[in-house]
Parts: structure tokens; sequence; C-alpha cells
């Protein structure tokens, strides 16, 4: 599943370096923090390699 924004991208990169190991998981908050407690190593890398060249930055609601 593609990243829908930017924010989204960005958010899933900080969760899957924690869920890694890379950095630490009290460095995390918002999004990335609920995404590193309820998706899979492999959830998070499909979000993460998203590329967001045509990616806005923030989801329009």
């Amino acid at each position: 599943m593609p990243a829908r924004s930017e924010a989204q991208q960005k958010a899933a990169g900080a969760a899957l370096a924690a869920k890694r190991g890379e950095t630490r998981v009290s460095d995390l908050q918002g999004a990335s923090k609920e995404m590193y407690e309820t998706m899979t190593e492999s959830e998070l890398e499909d979000l993460a390699s998203t590329s967001h060249d045509d990616l806005p930055e923030r989801k329009e609601t």
C-alpha cells in the first residue's frame, strides 16, 4: 500500500527505523509512534519506500 502523502511516508520511515533498532522508540511521537505499535515491518517498508515525488505534503480531507 503506497503512502498518500509525504508526511505519511516520513512517519512510516521513522517507525521503520525504530522497529529495526536504528532509533529509539522513545523518540517517536504522533503518527510514527502509532504506526510503530500497530504495523509490521513489512507494512512499514511498503509505506516508507513510496517515492514522494508526486505526493502532496499533507493529505487533504
